[in-house]
C-alpha cells in the first residue's frame, strides 16, 4: 500500500525507558509481541486477562492515522466481548447488515448479512482501525491498573532476532539506544513487511494482482443510508467498480478501483481525488478529504506459521485482498486461536507440541480466505476476456434471475473458518445435531434466559448441557471447567434448540476456550469428556 507518511492519530504508549535497558544481563519474558496492531493488542490482552505476563514491542508510539480496516465483523466483536470490549466498538461503530449492489446507475439486487435473529452482535459494524486498536489498549490499561502483567513499549523496534534451543534472542532499538530482551515466545504481529519474517529469511507464496485502488476518507454531512453500496461500471468510473462505507465521526469511506497502469503521483492529487469524489456523491455535496491512498495487494501465505519459539499471526503470516473483510477479522481470529495455547503451555497445562496447531487450523483459515478473496478479485478484475464475458453475464442475469446472485462476487464477507479435520477435533456423536455448531465450528450465539449464550463462555474450556443431566461443577487433571446446563425454559425464542440440538431431544458440548466446538454428544459421559479434553490440549 502506498499512502500518505505516518501521522499519529492517538499517541498511545510514548517511548519511555524501561528497567530491561539498564539490566546487565537480557531479561527473559515469557511472551514477547511485536507489532502493536489490532492482532499484537489483542494477542496481548488475550493474554493479560490469562495471567500471562507479556511485552509489547512497537516501532511507533500510537495507532496511525486513516481508517485502514474498518469493517469488523460479528465474530470478531465476539472475541472482543470476550476480551472486554465489544461494548465500546459497538457503541462507537456504525452498525450495518444490507449490502447493494449497482451495475451503472441501477441497482441490481441487495442483501442482509444476517437475516436471522437472536443475535447480540451485529453482522458488521464500521470503525476506523484507530479507534479499534485504541479501545483494545484502554481494556488493557484498565487491565494494568488492575495487576495484569501487559506491558507496552513505543519507539522500541526489533533489530535482530536469533533463535536459541528453548527461547529467542531479540536486539531493540530506542531514542536511548540499542538492548537486548529474551522470549520463552515470540509473536510476530508486525505487518505485511514483516520486518522479523525478512531477517530471519523467511517469504510468501501467493499471488500479485495487478491492479491498483484508490482510498478516500471524506468528511461530509449527506443523507445517504447506512449500507454497504458498491457498483459495477458506474458513471463517475467508467469500466472499473466503486465502493462507500459510513464511518463514526461523519467519515465516508470511498473506493475506486484504477487499473495497472497509472500515475500514482498524478491520482493522489487532491484536485484529482475532490474531482472523483464529486462525481461519485454529487457536484453539490460539501466535504473534506480527511485520508486518502492507493493500494495494491497480494493473496499470499507463510508455509508455515510456527518456526520454533516464534509463530507469526495477522498479515506477517498472510495476507489477503481487502475485498470482504477478511484481512483485520482473520487476524483477530488468528489471536483468538493462539492465546489459550500460548497460555496452556506456559502453564504446563498442555505440552509444547499444541502450538503446532496453531499453523495447522490457521493454516486452514488463511487459503480459506485467501480462496474467497481471490475470486473476488478475479470478478472485479477479469484475468482474461473469459472472466469478463462470465462477469458480464452475471450482472446481465442477476437482475431478473435469484440463481445467479450467489455468483455475483463484490466480496463474499468475511465468516470465521470451520476446523473440520483439525486434530484437536473430538467425536461427534449426536445424531441429528445441526452442522453449524459440529466439532470445530465456532459456537453460534442464541437467546438464553438473562442474556446470550456466548456471555457465558468465559474463556475457559465449557461444557454446555442443553436438556441433559451434567454436574453442578467439573474439573479435568485439575483445570476447573466451566459448566453451562440449559434447558428448554432458558430458549424462549428457540434459537439454542434450532443452532445445538437440530433433531436432538438433548445435547452435551465440550467447547474450547477460543469458543470452538471440541465434541459432541447425546448425554454427559464423563469418560467421554475427559478423553476429547486430552484432545484438545494435544495430549493424544
Amino acid at each position: 500500500m502506498v499512502a500518505v507518511r505516518y501521522q499519529t492519530a492517538f499517541r498511545l504508549y510514548p517511548y519511555e525507558k524501561s528497567a530491561d535497558q539498564e539490566a546487565a544481563q537480557p531479561v527473559r519474558h515469557p511472551v514477547v509481541i511485536v507489532g502493536g496492531g489490532p492482532v499484537g493488542m489483542a494477542m496481548a490482552l488475550d493474554l493479560g486477562k490469562r495471567g500471562i505476563a507479556c511485552l509489547v514491542l512497537d516501532d511507533h508510539d500510537g495507532v496511525g492515522m486513516g481508517s485502514r480496516a474498518i469493517c469488523f465483523a460479528k465474530r470478531t466483536l465476539e472475541i472482543c466481548d470476550r476480551l472486554g470490549c465489544g461494548d465500546p466498538m459497538v457503541d462507537k461503530g456504525v452498525v450495518w447488515n444490507t449490502g447493494r449492489v449497482y451495475r451503472d446507475e441501477r441497482e441490481v439486487y441487495s442483501f442482509d448479512l444476517l437475516p436471522e435473529g437472536g443475535h447480540r452482535r451485529p453482522a458488521f459494524i464500521n470503525l476506523q482501525q484507530p479507534y479499534f486498536e485504541q479501545f483494545l489498549v484502554a481494556e488493557i490499561r484498565r487491565l494494568q491498573a488492575a495487576g495484569a502483567p501487559i506491558e507496552i513499549r513505543g519507539q522500541n523496534p526489533v533489530t535482530g532476532v536469533r533463535q536459541q534451543a528453548d527461547h529467542v534472542v531479540l536486539d531493540v532499538d530506542t531514542p536511548d539506544g540499542p538492548y537486548r530482551v529474551e522470549a520463552d515466545y515470540l509473536v510476530a504481529c508486525d505487518g505485511a513487511n514483516s520486518p522479523i519474517r525478512t531477517m530471519m529469511g523467511l517469504d510468501f507464496e501467493g499471488r500479485v494482482f495487478e491492479d491498483n485502488f484508490l482510498i478516500a476518507d471524506i468528511r461530509m454531512m449527506a443523507d445517504f443510508p447506512v449500507e454497504r453500496r458498491f457498483w459495477f461500471d458506474p458513471p463517475f468510473n467508467r469500466g472499473e467498480t466503486a465502493l462507500l462505507h459510513k464511518q463514526p465521526d461523519d467519515v465516508w469511506r470511498l473506493d475506486f478501483q484504477l487499473g495497472w497502469n497509472i500515475d500514482r503521483k498524478a491520482e493522489l492529487a487532491p484536485e484529482r481525488i475532490r474531482d472523483r469524489v464529486s462525481a461519485m456523491i454529487g457536484a453539490g455535496v460539501d466535504f473534506e478529504l480527511v485520508w486518502t491512498s492507493i493500494y495494491t495487494f497480494r493473496c499470499c501465505t507463510m508455509e508455515t506459521y510456527r518456526h520454533g519459539q516464534v509463530l507469526f499471526a495477522g498479515d506477517s503470516a498472510h495476507q489477503v485482498s481487502p475485498f470482504g473483510a477478511r484481512g483485520a477479522n482473520g487476524g483477530i481470529q488468528d489471536a483468538d486461536n493462539l492465546g489459550w495455547k500460548l497460555a496452556a503451555a506456559l502453564n504446563g497445562e498442555a505440552p509444547d507440541a499444541l502450538l503446532d496447531s496453531y499453523h495447522t487450523e490457521r493454516k486452514q483459515a488463511a487459503l480459506e480466505n485467501i480462496k474467497n478473496s481471490s475470486r473476488s478479485a478475479d470478478f472485479l478484475t477479469p484475468r482474461n476476456p473469459a472472466h469478463a464475458l462470465f462477469r458480464d453475464a452475471v450482472l446481465d442475469l442477476v437482475e431478473h434471475f435469484d440463481f445467479a446472485r450467489p455468483m455475483v462476487n463484490s466480496g463474499r464477507l468475511s465468516v470465521p473458518c470451520i476446523y473440520d479435520g483439525s486434530p484437536l477435533n473430538g467425536p461427534d456423536a449426536l445424531g441429528g445435531g445441526p452442522a453449524r455448531s459440529r466439532p470445530g465450528a465456532p459456537c453460534s450465539d442464541a437467546p438464553v434466559r438473562d442474556g446470550f449464550l456466548l456471555d457465558r463462555l468465559t474463556g475457559r474450556f465449557a461444557v454446555l448441557a442443553i436438556n441433559a443431566a451434567v454436574p453442578e461443577s467439573l474439573s479435568i487433571e485439575g483445570q476447573p471447567l466451566d459448566v453451562i446446563p440449559l434447558s428448554a425454559e432458558d430458549d424462549a425464542t428457540g434459537a439454542l434448540a434450532h443452532r445445538y440440538l437440530g433433531e436432538a431431544p438433548c445435547a452435551v458440548y465440550l467447547i474450547r476456550p477460543d469458543q470452538h466446538v471440541v465434541g459432541r454428544w447425546p448425554a454427559f459421559d464423563p469418560a467421554r469428556i475427559e478423553a476429547a479434553f486430552s484432545q484438545a490440549t494435544g495430549k493424544v
